[in-house]
Order: C-alpha cells, then structure tokens, then sequence
C-alpha cells in the first residue's frame, strides 16, 4: 500500500521532488495539524460530561489526527536526508501503519458522523438508541479495532539497507502483487463502500430538505448542521481522499521498475500530501458543525481571560469579580 515511493533511477526526478516538496510540506501539516486538533481536544474535554454522540466522533477523529501528526516530523527528516532512514526499524513499521490507521478511521468517523446527522435529523425520536452517547463509543471502539486489526500487516515491513542508505516507506518490488490485492481490499472496504454512504446520505437529505417545511428553530437548526457536516465531509473526500486512492490505484497497476514514470509518480507524492493534510481540514468540521463547539470554545478562551486577569488582582474589589464569575 505504500505506493508514494518511487525507485531512483535514470533521469527521474522524483526523489529530488520528494526531497523538496515533503519535508517542508509535513512539517506544515504538523503545525497546523497538532494545533487545530489539540485545542479541538482540549475543548471537547473540557465539557466531556455534556457531549453528544457528534462529538464523541469528532473527539475520536481529533485524537486520531493528533497522533498522527506526532509522526510527521519523522517523515519529513528521512526525506530531507534524501530518503535516508536514522530511526530504527520498529519506528519505521509505526510510520507506515500510522498514515493507513489515521487514514481509514478518519475516513469511516467521517461517514458514521454524517449518517448519524442524517438519522437524528430525519428521525430524530425513533432511533434515539442509534445516536446515543453510549452507542456512539461502542462504534468507536469496533471502527478502531477494525482498521488497526486490517492495517496490520503493514507492520511486518520495517527499514532496509538500500546502499549507503537505510530505505523506509519505500515501495518493494518482490511485493508488487500484494500491493495490489492490499490496495483493492483499501480502495473497496477502506474508501468506495464510505463515499458511497456519504454521497447516498448527501442526496438523502437534500431530498428530505426539499419536501419538509419547517417551523420550529432547533429543528432548522439541526437540519442546517446536518447539511454542514455532510458538505464539509464531501469537500475532505474529494479533496484528500479521491485523488490519492485514484492515482494510487493507477501507480500500483501501471508501476514497471524499469520506467520512470516522473509525471505520474510525482502527481501521487503530492496526493499523499493532500491524504495527509485532512488532519488540517477536520477541525473546520468540528468549528462549524460540532455541537455548541463555538460557544466551547469561546468559553474556553473566556474562562483563560478571565483566570489570568484575576490572579493579577488581589483588591476586594477584585474578589467580588471573582464571586460573581463563578456565579
């Protein structure tokens, strides 16, 4: 499944383009990524008591985000030493089954998160039990069991001496076939099957919307977030997801070791990217469809100001402020 590599040989530009374009690529990623999806916990966290089933995922697809960026910096360091591997072997298993774990669990949280929107809006009463709290972390816990039991036979490749250089993430020629057999099982189960359900839930719901009036304001209110969730979702899909599991496929089928392919392998680097860039866009989900996320995380930032501001002041007139702000 690790089809972003490529072989040096000949002409072939792409190591250099690698070399280039991720290691400040990742480290951007990881910026932003660690950023957005931290706060997101912290915010979630903080009113954890009073979550709902949509923020159980959210929560779940941050902490998936988060731990995956805490790997992007080792792989921009092995491309920007030219593909040159200093970490040890167990580390760079972790590295490879990493990208596929946080890929395919932020691609079914996405997908539940949007059915269960769809559900609780068109039936928000007759199947309460489907968007309950509880119901919520037990399909957590299967999604996670599932992609991490189905990715892990990405930890039986490690690191290899290729040279004077120590190889890792890089495509093996001996296994091209079980690449591929790995990539169809990925591309059906791992992404068709959830588009599918997304994009069915997306017309579903527009359906609904175009023959229902509605009166009461939380019921718009719901259906807005719904449609919000689901769009944003849709954006990520084909954004991040579409284009690197389509020039993925056609670089596993089309690959030939004694063929440079330069355009091609080039135009797969830069979806891996975009793959491993949704841990940026995620937390725009959570901003605009999460539940009472802004006023969370206002909250947050309020209770931050006003901490700090008291603890500067130490007058009576400060200790009533502080009486009437508990209160």
């Amino acid at each position: 499944m690790a089809s972003n590599e490529t072989q040096d040989m000949g002409n072939c530009t792409t190591e250099t383009f690698k070399r280039q374009f991720y290691p400040i690529t990742y480290l951007i990623i990881f910026v932003w990524g660690s950023l957005g999806n931290g706060l997101s916990i912290y915010v979630f966290l903080q009113t954890y008591k009073k979550s709902s089933s949509v923020n159980v995922f959210m929560l779940n697809l941050a902490i998936s985000d988060l731990l995956f960026t805490s790997t992007l910096p080792f792989r921009a360091d092995y491309y920007f030493r030219g593909s040159n591997w200093i970490f040890g072997d167990l580390t760079c298993r972790i590295m490879s089954y990493s990208l596929y774990v946080n890929m395919y669990t932020s691609i079914y949280f996405l997908t539940v998160l949007s059915v269960v929107r769809f559900l609780a809006t068109v039936h928000p009463f007759r199947l309460l039990h489907v968007t309950s709290f509880r119901t919520a972390w037990i399909l957590c816990g299967i999604i996670w069991l599932f992609i991490m039991i189905a990715s892990g036979m990405l930890l039986k490749r490690g690191s290899e001496p290729k040279g004077e250089l120590i190889s890792c993430l890089d495509l093996d020629p001996k296994k091209i076939n079980n690449l591929l057999i790995m990539n169809y099982v990925a591309l059906v189960v791992g992404f068709l099957l959830p588009f599918f359900t997304l994009t069915i839930s997306y017309l579903l719901i527009i359906r609904v919307l175009s023959k229902v009036k509605l009166s009461e304001l939380g019921l718009r209110a719901s259906h807005r977030k719904a449609m919000i969730t689901i769009i944003i979702t849709l954006i990520i899909f084909l954004l991040c997801f579409l284009p690197y599991h389509s020039l993925r496929t056609l670089h596993l089928v089309t690959w030939d070791e004694k063929v440079c392919g330069d355009g091609l392998h080039k135009a797969v680097v830069i979806t891996l990217a975009l793959a491993a860039a949704n841990t940026c866009f995620n937390p725009f989900l959570y901003y605009f469809a999460g539940e009472n996320f802004k006023d969370k995380l206002r909250a947050v930032f309020r209770k931050e100001h006003l901490q700090r501001a008291t603890t500067k002041c130490s007058s009576p007139v400060c200790a009533w402020l502080k009486t009437e702000t508990r209160v």
